[in-house]
């Protein structure tokens, strides 16, 4: 039998995520039962059907008052604004995939549980405190029982994490740098506008905007041997979806481009399959819109300088391959549920 879930936040990620679980045939594992947005039924069932960056939803929705319903499945809908009025006891939730982005903390997360839900599943980097950070493919074999409030990282995190782990079991890896670029988001702004962030305060559509990223932090949790040893920068570029990573990286033995190469083709063919994928095509970035992969090697962009020096180029689709990690982490609970 499936478990029931619910989405809290129905913007990118939790559309795609809902989209995902009918796309990709998972209603077996998981049944949406509920979903809380603070907007109005209409606008939650036309943008679910609709979407710019993924086209149009290949499942008929329709909508009757508060109950969204997906392919003759009925989902309840709430607009509570404050997680001490969500009301997950009494659709018997199960897991919560919270997609809001604002809540971090365990204590917060907690509040999910304490109205009735029996683990939550964060869709971006969690505080400290959290009980687990699952970036799937690389740890989610350390999930427990006991790991009620989980974070599944961030888009990022899934796109080079799996890729640092390949590059260091195979040649030892000592430190490496990385610049994301990342399409624009809705934090940005559509012409000049007042942001705090005075380079987030400049159109989007029309400049390469430096934000500031925590992706180090991240690939730390996950990987802590690399304590200090990576640096990161981002950028966001005039695109709607798809993010490049530039990866480089000292590695502790001698190693050429054939040999990067090939430790990530037999870690796609081996192990990391559905999560690490491997291009020679001469793609550009609109190529890798609705990839399901965590992170896709372009083969053609990787070099070698002085036997140790070595940079790659990783592509992920930053909306879908991350929701569809969210879904595998919630199976991966969901089997651990008592």
């Amino acid at each position: 039998m499936p478990v029931n879930i619910a989405i809290n936040g129905f913007g990118r990620i939790g559309r795609s995520v809902a989209r995902a679980l009918y796309e990709n045939d998972q209603l077996s594992h998981l049944k949406l039962v509920a979903i809380n947005e603070i907007a109005d039924p209409k606008g939650i069932a036309h943008l679910l059907k609709y979407d710019t960056t993924h086209g149009r939803f290949s499942f008929d929705v329709q909508l009757d008052n508060e109950t969204l319903i997906i392919a003759n499945d009925k989902v309840a809908l709430s607009h509570c604004e404050q997680l001490s009025q969500l009301p997950w006891q009494a659709h018997n939730v199960d897991i919560v995939l919270d997609c809001t982005g604002k809540f971090g903390s365990n204590a917060e997360a907690m509040i999910h549980i304490q109205q009735g839900a029996k683990k939550v599943l964060l869709s971006h980097p969690g505080d400290q405190d959290v009980d687990a950070t699952i970036i799937f493919g690389v740890n989610e074999h350390t999930l427990t029982p006991n790991d009620n409030v989980v974070s599944n990282g961030s888009c990022t995190t899934n796109c080079i994490v799996p890729v640092i782990k390949v590059i260091d079991d195979a040649f030892g890896v000592e430190s490496g740098t990385i610049t994301t670029i990342h399409s624009s988001m809705h934090d940005q702004q559509v012409i000049d506008a007042y942001h705090p962030d005075l380079r987030r305060s400049r159109a989007a559509s029309q400049s390469i905007i430096p934000v500031d990223t925590k992706l180090a932090a991240g690939i730390e949790r996950i990987l802590p041997k690399f304590s200090g040893r990576f640096e990161a920068i981002a950028v966001r570029v005039p695109t709607v979806n798809v993010t490049a990573m530039d990866l480089s990286l000292t590695v502790s033995s001698d190693v050429d481009i054939k040999a990067i190469n090939n430790a990530i083709v037999a870690a796609k063919n081996n192990g990391l399959q559905g999560i690490l994928c491997y291009s020679e095509e001469p793609l550009v970035s609109i190529d890798f819109n609705h990839d399901p992969h965590s992170c896709i090697v372009d083969g053609n962009q990787t070099r070698v300088s002085h036997k140790r020096l070595v940079k790659m180029l990783i592509w992920c689709d930053n909306e879908w391959g991350f929701a569809n990690r969210m879904i595998d982490t919630a199976k991966t609970m969901a089997q651990l549920l008592d």
